[in-house]
């Protein structure tokens, strides 16, 4: 009876050290639900959030491409200028010839011929000139009607881009009005995560295609979509391994739709206490390079210890509940577009 009651104690301990060490090595022991982290902030906000984040990058794509349009636009107009300058030079030429020879008419080309071959050769002159000179006046005409063309072009383009510009402005204060409940203002961001992404594919307008939840999680049995995967997998490629989770099934916000990951801070996983030396560095970094690649990527927001950072307002302050899940101190949160 000593022997077994000394045996039984011992193997327990032992099945926790070999459980912990399991955990460890899977990326996460056994988390505390206080440190799993949650979408943060209420329904109204996140709806509000994600309305001005994705209006600020769909404004901003549509005022790229006016822009990219607008210099493709400049340089035909240059070229057709170029045309038109030499073609008025043609038509002046022809212009200053009738004016200093007097009216060079059909039939007084014909009279100066005084011969039957000499009359046919003035008549097949006659007609090369009439060829060239309706050629270089309708070629004229044309360059006039494309340049006129490119200009209302350009002239479009800067409409349309004041108009996305006031967009984005709109955009922006939607966001400030969202955030004033959890925000007292800016706030300096963090450093590190210099390093460049892959960009995740656009359409050829520069907008992001539209995405579901459609491929396998690797950090979950749920799914995400293509542009989430991609920004994983980058994440991942540039030094950021720690342990991650995306889909979510409960609740609202980006994880259901397979939109959001959640990155632990601390090497064991999600704790239920506030990152400090290594385990900030760490989450300070990887803030930064989602931030840093955001357009490559296609970020909608990050946040971070108890900060956020979207496209049309720079890294604001962020206050949750006042445990590091709500606050962000534990993870850093990571919703695309």
């Amino acid at each position: 009876m000593p022997r077994t009651s000394f045996t039984r104690p011992r193997a327990r301990r032992l099945l926790t050290v070999l459980l912990a060490a399991v955990a460890l090595l899977l990326g996460a022991g056994v988390v505390p639900a206080a440190a799993e982290p949650g979408e943060g902030g209420t329904k109204q906000l996140r709806e509000a959030l994600e309305a001005a984040a994705k209006g600020h990058i769909e404004a901003k794509a549509k005022l790229d491409n006016s822009k990219r349009r607008q210099v493709a636009l400049v340089a035909e107009l240059k070229t057709v200028e170029g045309r038109l300058g030499q073609l008025t030079a043609q038509v002046g030429e022809v212009a200053a010839q009738s004016y200093r020879l007097g009216r060079l008419t059909p039939t007084a080309m014909l009279l100066e011929s005084t011969t039957p071959e000499g009359f046919l050769r003035r008549a097949a002159e006659l007609d090369v000139m009439a060829q060239r000179d309706g050629k270089r006046l309708r070629s004229l005409t044309e360059a006039k009607q494309a340049a006129a063309k490119a200009k209302a072009a350009i002239d479009n383009e800067v409409r349309e881009q004041q108009k996305q510009l006031a967009v984005l402005a709109k955009k922006k204060r939607d966001a400030e009005r969202a955030l004033a409940t959890v925000s007292s203002g800016s706030s300096a961001g963090f450093s590190g995560g210099s390093r460049s992404a892959s960009p995740a594919p656009r359409n050829s307008d520069g907008s992001w295609p539209s995405e579901t939840c459609s491929v396998s999680d690797p950090t979950t049995d749920g799914c995400i979509t293509p542009r989430t995967l991609h920004a994983l997998k980058q994440a991942q490629a540039a030094g950021y391994k720690r342990y991650v989770s995306c889909f979510r099934s409960g609740g609202g916000g980006e994880h259901p739709k397979g939109r959001a990951c959640d990155f632990a801070a601390a090497t064991s996983g999600f704790e239920d206490k506030t990152a400090t030396g290594g385990d900030k560095a760490y989450g300070d970094s990887l803030a930064s390079y989602f931030k840093n690649n955001a357009s490559r990527l296609g970020v909608l927001y990050v946040i971070w210890y108890r900060q956020i950072w979207m496209p049309n307002t720079g890294w604001r302050s962020y206050s949750g509940s006042g445990s590091p899940a709500a606050d962000h101190t534990n993870h850093v949160h990571l919703s695309m577009y």
